[in-house]
């Protein structure tokens, strides 16, 4: 066991020292003075949930903890629907770090423009992971040019979508808007394999719990499959079939591989291998 755990220990420092001496090109994010922010629709997919957790756990690997995130519940576009409630779990996992936009979205709105131009003034960059639809970020960055004109936000605010099914479901003005005042890059999709970013989709998969050793991080992950047991599929909501078969569906979390240059992992498999810690 002794060897086995400074086995782990080994891989999980080498990998997160292998990051952060990437070049700075192949990076993108400049964890010293950008802001993560990561913007959910949970509506009507539960892989939200999932990929909430999984965010968390990467950010406790010790060479991300101190990155400046936030998230955002509630970023649903125009699809039709019910929305998977996913508070309790973003309280345990963010704390103070996120906001519900589903209940009151012009505060949300308002929060998030202010934490945003905060990092803006301050010399940073903004990197929006997109789980879910783009009608919030073109709310927001509405809101930073009627208080900031002089920001350029095509240049400085950069926005990541893996999915054609969130671009159909975003109103055609809001992504219309998007594309032409940010930074915005479409990726391949993160539920295959072997696209050029992580497939994080995986029917059957539960060997996290066997992986995951962190208390924190192993009661988190037993909620999110909880709340994804609990919503998938039911009252009309999508039925994940990779979450109804007992396995895991954060596929949205390739964007943010993406963001921090982690795009080489291959599956859920090597994700939990190398943050399950």
């Amino acid at each position: 066991m002794k060897q086995t755990c400074i086995f782990i220990f080994l891989t999980l420092s080498a990998f997160c020292f292998s990051w952060a001496n990437k070049p700075e090109k192949e990076k993108r994010f400049n964890a010293e003075k950008d802001l993560l922010v990561m913007q959910f629709d949970c509506k009507t997919d539960v892989d939200d949930i999932h990929s909430a957790a999984a965010f968390k756990t990467l950010l406790s690997c010790p060479d991300f903890s101190a990155i400046n995130y936030f998230a955002v519940a509630g970023t649903y576009g125009i699809q039709e629907g019910l929305y998977v409630p996913p508070n309790e779990l973003f309280q345990q996992a963010f704390r103070d770090n996120w906001i519900d936009a589903h209940t009151n979205r012009p505060k949300a709105i308002v929060k998030m423009k202010n934490i945003t131009l905060e990092c803006l003034q301050n010399g940073g960059n903004v990197w929006i992971a997109e789980a879910g639809q783009s009608d919030f970020s073109a709310a927001l960055i509405k809101a930073i040019q009627n208080d900031a004109p002089e920001i350029n936000t095509s240049e400085r605010i950069h926005i990541v979508q893996h999915s054609d099914w969130n671009e159909k479901v975003t109103s055609a003005n809001s992504l219309a808007y998007v594309k032409a005042n940010s930074n915005y890059h479409k990726i391949p999709d993160g539920n295959a394999v072997g696209n050029g970013t992580p497939g994080f989709r995986t029917p059957g998969y539960n060997d996290w719990q066997t992986k995951v050793k962190d208390t924190d991080l192993i009661n988190l992950w037993e909620l999110a499959v909880e709340i994804g047991l609990k919503y998938n599929g039911k009252n009309g909501r999508y039925n994940n079939e990779a979450v109804a078969s007992g396995g895991l569906d954060f596929s949205d979390l390739c964007e943010v591989c993406w963001i921090l240059g982690l795009q080489e992992m291959k599956d859920t498999d090597e994700f939990f291998n190398t943050f399950g810690r």
